[in-house]
């Protein structure tokens, strides 16, 4: 085995261990009928979380989040990736701005 492979196959253990490669959780959100499902997503605290949202209607709808502060368009019947976090324990609430009376939503992060 070269010494290069060996350096190699160092710094992956290395990576591993630090959990360096390993990705960030990833929560699903759906937007049907104009509210969100689930309309409540617990996560670790201190963690960052990849939410893909999934926009199953046929008209856009805009994630908002003045807590996370986020804020995104997501055409009908496509997905978007939010990166959020790493969050503090709390809940941080988030809506359709679109159809703000009934696409609404809580993170809680624990």
């Amino acid at each position: 085995m070269t010494s290069r492979r060996l350096f190699g196959l160092a710094l992956a253990g290395c990576l591993l261990a630090t959990g360096a490669l390993a990705a960030d959780p990833e929560v699903l959100l759906v937007i049907k009928n104009h509210r969100f499902e689930p309309a409540e997503v617990k996560v670790k605290a201190g963690q960052k979380i990849k939410l893909v949202v999934h926009n199953q209607d046929s008209t856009p709808e805009e994630f908002e989040s003045h807590s996370l502060k986020r804020e995104k368009v997501i055409p009908g019947g496509q997905k978007a990736t939010i990166l959020i976090g790493p969050l503090k324990p709390g809940r941080y609430t988030f809506f359709g701005e679109f159809h703000e009376k009934t696409a609404q939503g809580v993170v809680i992060a624990e």
